[in-house]
């Protein structure tokens, strides 16, 4: 099957983008989601997803991690608008639906505002914070990031949370309203650029430990820059959003 694709990325975590609505895409078969974000013999990707007809939203969002679990993806979530916007099914804003349930955005330029899910289930340890924003992460402080061991320690926490595990995040604070982020995600069970879903739980959980009081934070990640925005009443973070480019890099076809 020959099988046309588009490339994109959002600060780093790159996506292999299918339009998926005439349903084409052999879904069930990991062997071709894990080939097709493979770096050497496939496209290469932190992930697949597919934009499909939904009946009741603008559009449904697919994403497959490349091991071929089935999970959202924040940065995943704001190519996916900028894929919809390149389709045309979309224009300035939208609705659509995916893993974790509904989203808002909207689009201006590479910058897509991508409202994240409420969170209020927030667990505070002794040296971590745990929340789901779409999925599971572990949160922790550290303080010289760039020597961190990122990937050991990263791959060590992930499989100390039950089934389907955790993706783990190493913070830094840089100042009041600035933490630089980097995170081992489970599914690519390595470090990635960045992680949207990640540095998300990252403003969530500093504020919850009032590291910070500002409820709009900068996230510096190694592929570039994220920003997350909120409200927080009685413990519940609402009106989340994740903020920042999504690029289309190319498109080809491939046999799969």
């Amino acid at each position: 099957m020959l099988l046309r694709f588009y490339k994109y990325q959002g600060t780093g975590n790159d996506f292999v983008m299918i339009d998926n609505r005439a349903n084409i895409f052999p879904k069930g078969k990991i062997d071709k989601i894990s080939f097709l974000c493979d770096r050497h013999f496939g496209v290469g990707a932190d992930g697949i997803i597919l934009i499909e007809n939904d009946a009741t939203y603008d559009f449904k969002m697919i994403y497959f991690n490349a091991d071929g679990s089935e999970t959202f993806c924040g940065n995943g979530g704001r190519c996916a608008v900028a894929f919809a916007k390149q389709l045309g099914i979309i224009s300035s804003k939208t609705n659509f639906i995916a893993y974790d349930g509904p989203h808002f955005a909207t689009i201006e330029n590479e910058i897509i505002s991508l409202k994240m899910i409420d969170v209020s289930e927030i667990e505070v340890k002794e040296n971590a914070v745990f929340a789901n924003t779409g999925t599971q992460h572990h949160v922790e402080l550290v303080k010289d990031l760039n020597n961190f061991p990122v990937f050991e320690k990263g791959k060590e926490i992930r499989y100390s949370y039950s089934s389907p595990g955790s993706n783990v995040n190493f913070a830094q604070q840089i100042d009041e309203a600035t933490f630089r982020v980097r995170t081992y995600e489970k599914g690519v069970e390595n470090e990635t650029l960045a992680c949207g879903t990640g540095v998300t739980a990252v403003a969530i959980a500093m504020h919850k430990i009032n590291k910070t009081d500002n409820t709009t934070i900068s996230l510096p990640v190694e592929g570039g820059n994220l920003h997350v925005s909120f409200t927080e009443e009685k413990g519940v973070y609402s009106d989340v959003f994740l903020i920042g480019p999504a690029q289309f890099i190319f498109v080809g076809e491939i046999t799969i």
